[in-house]
């Protein structure tokens, strides 16, 4: 049989060394997956992954980027299986991960005729995409493979490949060499990118100058914690975490911080807010209100991405660089410092914060406390585990309680903050790592939105893992939690019960229905015992915990605003009222008295 286009295309994505592609069939797309499977039949194959979503593929794929530094590779049919892709996409596209997208289209000779899913893919992905070209020619697909997969993993972003039906199944020929043709070639390796040495100078001179040091990393600086480690202790900072950078320091030095923003801790807050010079290494975040007020703090900010420098706050010194080197190249110019006043401030204020979160976690709440899900979870993974947590408000509690161990990993959606990635994350992650144990904290309403659907994908994959520990911990309190806090805090609404009661829905018993293991707790003294037991079960685990909606996910540092808003939504009839007074009003007090930072 004579070599087709489609067998090409996956040669060439096995010479870029693409192990597994997640994905959904359909006939737009057919070519290449017959390919796929001649090629495994001859042991040259890729791994296919069938998901229930496209949307999850690409969330599996941006979750396979994240965990690995690999390409990320998903693949759907054309029409509405390509627009599914887009969700997941933006996320690769926004938290700066290397992904490709595969879709179908319509025959060649067709296209333009408002044919049968015919939709002009190029222009629907040209926002999330550093590259998107539709193949028109045979002898085109080599080049466009070649680019497009360079261009995703030089730049971290999003490459998109649409292949119309017709062009798959067209015998294969190699470009001639004559004009009108280009022959390109696969292969990239990441340079080595340092700043040049005046500007590190200039950094140094900064960093020493400075009397109160903050340091804020981000995933950029993953790959850097010894040095990041070693420039705390030099200048005697503190060190706090964007979300993204939440496993790059394990939180168990005393001069870590934890996490910032609204999902951050006191002392990541009070740091930001006293500091006179701040070192911002591979991070986006973006809530500005929780940095330094603009002319108290000299800043020095390194990144590998040029278009990231000086977004977030008024820097003195950019540096273009990888963080890691970057950072090896600056501590020798820096003089270790003596005075340990600050870090030693720091360090108490992260003792005291870490008491303040075990006395919350262990609160009483109806039935069960949800800070105390993460905070009995904490200490029994082991240390090489991988934790994903969705967006809402287990996403507070992964950022606070959850107690990260240097070795362990741990993502979430964190530019788009989107709901529904925590599953797909977190069997990225198992087929990345097959041996290791992986969490995903989501929320009752990212279950019914997209997740309970890939515990099937779960049921189907399993028993090839060598490993078949996987544990999703659903938050089950029927209430769409972080936006119901949102209307009382931020808008001083009270909860609106058309938009925020979800169903009551057995999470547990749809995995026993599976042949997954189930595990239902409504007693806070069972929880210790259900994570033993799920983090020893023999399958995956659907771990259910009906917890209290009227905990609240509160920021680090409630301003006056918020306090009245809080206030104005109680007295306005929210149905909760007495309970989350009872629950939740006195810290909020306690943060605007007379005498606290407002």
């Amino acid at each position: 049989m004579a070599k087709m286009t489609s067998d090409f295309f996956i040669e060439r994505l096995k010479a870029w060394g693409v192990t597994r592609i997640y994905g959904y069939p359909g006939d737009g797309i057919n070519g290449v997956l017959g390919a796929l499977q001649r090629a495994n039949k001859t042991g040259d194959g890729i791994e296919f992954i069938q998901v229930r979503h496209e949307e999850m593929a690409a969330f599996m794929a941006a979750g396979h980027a994240k965990f690995t530094g690999e390409l990320g590779v998903c693949l759907s049919t054309g029409g509405p299986g390509a627009t599914h892709l887009l969700t997941g996409l933006y996320d690769a596209k926004m938290d700066h991960v290397p992904v490709l997208a595969i879709t179908g289209q319509a025959e060649v000779t067709a296209r333009g005729a408002s044919y049968q899913q015919e939709l002009n893919l190029d222009r629907v992905f040209a926002d999330v995409a550093n590259f998107v070209q539709e193949v028109a020619s045979p002898a085109q697909l080599r080049h466009l493979v070649d680019r497009g997969v360079r261009i995703a993993v030089a730049q971290n972003g999003v490459t998109v490949l649409v292949l119309p039906k017709d062009i798959q199944d067209e015998p294969w020929q190699d470009p001639p060499h004559v004009h009108g043709f280009t022959h390109s070639g696969t292969g990239y390796q990441r340079p080595k990118v340092v700043p040049y040495q005046q500007d590190l100078q200039r950094a140094a001179d900064i960093l020493h100058a400075g009397k109160k040091v903050a340091i804020l990393v981000g995933a950029g600086a993953r790959g850097a914690a010894l040095e990041v480690v070693k420039m705390a202790n030099v200048l005697g900072a503190g060190v706090a975490k964007a979300l993204l950078g939440k496993d790059v320091l394990a939180d168990d030095a005393p001069f870590v911080t934890g996490s910032i923003g609204l999902l951050g801790t006191k002392p990541s807050y009070d740091m930001m807010m006293d500091c006179d010079t701040l070192l911002m290494i591979g991070t986006g975040f973006p809530w500005t209100e929780f940095l330094p007020k603009e002319g108290q703090a000299r800043a020095v900010q390194i990144d590998i991405d040029p278009a990231m420098l000086g977004l977030r706050y008024p820097v003195e010194v950019n540096l273009h660089g990888d963080a890691a080197e970057t950072l090896r190249a600056l501590l020798p110019l820096l003089e270790h410092k003596d005075d340990r006043n600050w870090q030693e401030e720091i360090a108490k204020g992260v003792k005291t914060w870490w008491q303040t979160l075990e006395e919350r976690a262990l609160a009483d709440a109806t039935p069960v406390n949800p800070q105390r899900v993460v905070w009995e979870m904490s200490p029994l993974l082991p240390d090489d585990a991988i934790i994903t947590s969705d967006s809402g408000s287990c996403a507070n509690w992964f950022a606070r309680d959850y107690k990260v161990k240097q070795g362990q990993r741990a993502s979430l959606s964190g530019g788009l903050a989107c709901m529904g990635a925590a599953v797909p994350y977190a069997i990225a992650a198992k087929f990345a790592y097959p041996d290791k144990v992986v969490v995903a904290l989501v929320g009752d309403g990212a279950m019914q939105m997209n997740n309970m659907a890939e515990l099937i994908t779960l049921q189907k994959y399993w028993q090839g893992w060598s490993n078949p520990r996987l544990i999703v911990c659903v938050f089950n309190n029927q209430d769409l939690n972080q936006v119901t806090w949102e209307q009382r805090v931020m808008e001083g609404n009270p909860r609106f019960e058309a938009t925020q009661d979800i169903p009551d829905v057995s999470y547990a018993g749809f995995a026993e229905s599976l042949g997954l293991k189930g595990i239902f707790v409504d007693d806070p003294q069972r929880l210790q015992s259900a994570w033993q037991e799920a983090l020893a079960a023999d399958r995956p685990v659907v771990l259910e915990v009906k917890t209290d909606p009227d905990v609240a996910p509160l920021p680090p540092h409630i301003t006056l605003k918020q306090a009245k808003g809080f206030m104005a939504s109680m007295a306005k009839g929210d149905r909760s009222a007495g309970k989350v007074f009872a629950d939740t009003a006195s810290q909020i007090v306690n943060e605007i008295l007379p005498g606290k930072k407002s």
